[in-house]
């Protein structure tokens, strides 16, 4: 499943029954959404530490789910975020930084 598939499905559960689905729970509290973004975070670093590249894919992948559920849960969405990407690739990484 592609990153916008992903977050075409995650949107189309907005209005879903939050005792039917995972994804429509986590939209409807926008705390536990970051809560659960954070745990896969460090998941994933975990698993980065230890080589084990299957299990970081694994991880990875849950931490791109919540990650987008957590900023639909603040009505940010996948093209709020290519946008801002876009809009850094015309300068290097360490001159965006500074300019933070």
């Amino acid at each position: 499943m592609s990153l916008t598939a992903l977050a075409q499905t995650i949107a189309a559960r907005k209005g879903a029954d939050p005792s039917e689905s995972w994804t429509a729970k986590l939209l409807a509290n926008p705390d536990k959404a970051a809560e659960k973004f954070g745990e896969e975070a460090v998941e994933a670093i975990i698993e980065a530490t230890k080589g084990d590249a299957a299990k970081l894919t694994s991880e990875a992948a849950d931490v791109m789910y919540h990650l987008l559920v957590m900023c639909a849960a603040h009505d940010v969405t996948l093209a709020d975020i290519e946008a801002e990407l876009a809009g850094r690739t015309a300068q290097s990484g360490i001159a965006e930084k500074a300019s933070r």
